[in-house]
């Protein structure tokens, strides 16, 4: 179920940063896990688009995921599935080019994340997007978790199918939402102790489940809901309701 949009009243801390329902500063050492979506959150790129490109399908592709983005499409899964059909063919190697050449950290992740590390929280990254980029970020980052989707790859070649895997079948708004409350319970902590930050309509549940919500450059659906938003600048803007110098 979508949350109520928050009827507290947004108020802009500095330019493009605005918080609501809450007072500024925070201790970043009260929190003790960060979760991150991944395409257009920590990441510059919608990969599942880019992939599409080496298809000839890009724009196709990209209208499907701007309707899930902004809640326009409810069945999330559905839709990811009907994107990733239109993958088959497409090689291994240019998973790879996309990684290498299109995808970027957006301005600020690894500051963010060092910050966290710093004062002593364990980051997740949990996406609806894919493990040949999620775990390769995992491990640039040395993040302590990731969870995303599996593309099945046969012969070096997408055949347009999604992998099952332990936990279910697709990362949609639910299971974000689990596996960031699975995680608290891992890691010993309270959702309340938890930040999350996401860009789209299906961030909205794990963000609603969690003390901090944090949208970054999002929809207009989740921005509605977010107690911080960061309209302008980097993903490290997040630090600034924070005290300075009491982090760790």
């Amino acid at each position: 179920m979508t949350p109520a949009p928050r009827t507290d009243k947004p108020r802009e801390i500095s330019p493009g940063l605005v918080v609501r329902g809450l007072r500024p500063p925070l201790k970043l050492g009260d929190f003790k896990l960060i979760a991150f979506d991944m395409d257009s959150t920590l990441i510059n790129i919608e990969c599942v688009d880019e992939i599409a490109d080496a298809a000839g399908r890009k724009a196709e592709v990209a209208a499907i995921t701007e309707a899930a983005m902004l809640g326009e499409i409810s069945d999330y899964k559905e839709s990811l599935r009907r994107r990733v059909a239109l993958l088959a063919g497409v090689t291994e190697e240019h998973l790879m080019q996309v990684y290498r050449a299109r995808l970027r950290l957006n301005p600020g992740a690894a500051e963010l994340v060092l910050a966290c590390k710093a004062a002593g929280l364990k980051v997740l990254l949990v996406s609806g997007g894919f493990t040949f980029f999620a775990d390769r970020l995992r491990d640039r980052l040395a993040l302590d978790f990731a969870r995303s989707n599996r593309l099945e790859i046969v012969e070096g070649r997408l055949t347009g199918r999604i992998l099952p895997q332990s936990w279910g079948d697709i990362c949609d708004g639910a299971m974000k939402r689990e596996t960031v409350l699975t995680t608290c319970s891992l890691i010993g902590c309270e959702p309340s102790q938890a930040i999350a930050m996401g860009d789209g309509a299906n961030d909205l549940e794990m963000m609603s489940a969690v003390g901090l919500s944090v949208a970054y450059r999002a929809k207009p659906r989740l921005r509605a809901h977010a107690k911080v938003a960061i309209d302008l600048g980097g993903l490290d803007r997040l630090l600034e309701i924070f005290e300075t110098g009491t982090q760790a």
